[in-house]
């Protein structure tokens, strides 16, 4: 029973010079896998993408190293039971452990978005606002964040707290008392109510009366959330109807108006069930945009702005600073700047027949109504056919990028298996061509003895 510590000891002071405090474990952390918290990189030495990750993932435990997580990285070829151990499918894949619960990390590998998926789990997933200072710190810990003001005996706050708990790396979640929220709120506030705060204003969650009557339907129940009571005991809240809609709300308020859309938060933005408005734009790799660009972009801005009260809850707006993410939702390479209108629900998408670059906000304000009039070519899909050459598209783009990058290196991986392919059939159809060539010799050679 002694032993655990130690070792427990021995890893924690085990660091490796080379990558600062970042702990290199082994398979001596499974039975340290439910002490504290953990961040874990599990990696191949392999792999590319480690490689990259690796000076993220150095600032990442730089940015952590004040707060109660230990940031480690496990090489699964030394150490493949670990990988069994924690059911690792590919890499990096980048896991969160605290006690007994597992988060898999699933945004873009940036430093900020690795920093904030820990902190918001550091805490419990629900936490208490009690004065107007804690209140003023949760606005500048993040943009966007949702606050329940009043009785923590309600079915709405037990609903909160499940939906909390399933939540709880993606966003943050708070208890304030109503007078508190009150004089953040630009409306008049009372008790029992949930509002998300974001883009400088906040807004309701409206259940309409909803969670004040008794259960009627049970028997509707699909699945359970687990919702952490506090660090010693769980409870389960069934997840009815009416959880169903305040999930909904969540997931559709939980995203700035207008944001930068990455492949890390496409799928995410996709459970709004918004269409989602991208102005499709190109970075240099600074990561800057050139004038063009920029207007572009503050023009779609503008046309958001001028309808915000008719379009919050119809679109979501943003923009792509990597075009070949827009080229691969569109199937085809898209002139830049572009406007691309994606339903989330059909997977079809929407294109202007103007040419983007010369617009107008009148003219993309048309063009939003025509989308949601039903009256705008409609483009893309979910069919059989729109998948295949979906899939034809995905290969043929990555294999000019291949060549593109390191174009030695894909015509050594692509013409070795090519050449033996082809020395094969040469070998098997010449033999053949041989044989025949033989015959005909061995048939000449017996017609002249038998003429002689």
């Amino acid at each position: 029973m002694q032993s655990i510590p130690l070792v427990y000891i021995f890893i924690c002071l085990s660091i490796h010079a080379a990558y600062g405090k970042v702990l290199e474990l082994s398979d001596r952390f499974i039975p340290l896998k439910h002490e504290g918290m953990w961040l874990i990189k599990f990696y191949a030495p392999w792999c590319g993408h480690c490689k990259k990750l690796e000076p993220i993932w150095k600032l990442s435990e730089q940015s952590l190293a004040h707060d109660p997580v230990r940031v480690g990285r496990v090489d699964c070829t030394r150490f493949p039971i670990v990988a069994t151990e924690f059911n690792i499918q590919g890499f990096p894949t980048i896991l969160f452990l605290k006690g007994e619960n597992q988060y898999t990390y699933e945004g873009d590998r940036t430093r900020e978005d690795i920093v904030a998926f820990s902190k918001k789990l550091l805490g419990p997933s629900v936490t208490q606002i009690k004065t107007e200072g804690d209140f003023r710190k949760a606005m500048e810990r993040s943009e966007i964040f949702f606050v329940y003001s009043g009785s923590s005996e309600g079915l709405l706050y037990k609903h909160f707290k499940s939906l909390a708990a399933a939540h709880q790396q993606y966003d943050f979640f708070y208890h304030a008392p109503p007078e508190i929220v009150q004089k953040f709120s630009d409306v008049s506030h009372k008790k029992n109510v949930i509002r998300v705060f974001k883009d400088g204003t906040s807004h309701k969650f409206e259940d309409n009366g909803a969670f004040e009557d008794p259960p009627k339907a049970e028997s509707l129940t699909m699945e359970k959330y687990k919702a952490e009571e506090d660090e010693k005991e769980s409870v389960f809240v069934t997840l009815d109807p009416r959880n169903v809609s305040l999930v909904s709300w969540v997931n559709s308020e939980r995203f700035p108006l207008f944001m930068k859309v990455t492949r890390g938060k496409l799928n995410h933005l996709m459970l709004s069930k918004k269409l989602l408005v991208m102005a499709v734009l190109e970075e240099n790799r600074i990561g800057e945009l050139s004038e063009e660009m920029l207007e572009f972009k503050e023009m779609i801005k503008l046309v958001l702005e001028r309808n915000l009260h008719r379009y919050r809850s119809i679109f979501q707006f943003g923009w792509i600073g990597s075009p070949e993410l827009a080229n691969s939702v569109a199937m085809e390479t898209l002139s830049l700047p572009n406007l691309l209108v994606l339903n989330v629900s059909s997977y079809q998408h929407h294109l202007p027949d103007d040419d983007p670059s010369f617009m107008t906000p009148e003219a993309v304000q048309l063009f939003l109504e025509d989308i949601v009039q039903g009256s705008a070519p409609v483009y893309g899909g979910s069919s059989y056919n729109v998948r295949l050459y979906r899939a034809y598209y995905e290969l043929r783009s990555n294999l000019f990028e291949m060549w593109k990058g390191n174009p030695a290196l894909t015509a050594v991986l692509f013409g070795l298996p090519f050449g033996f392919f082809s020395l094969i059939c040469y070998s098997i159809c010449c033999a053949d061509i041989m044989d025949a060539e033989e015959e005909d010799e061995d048939h000449e050679t017996e017609a002249h003895e038998k003429v002689d």
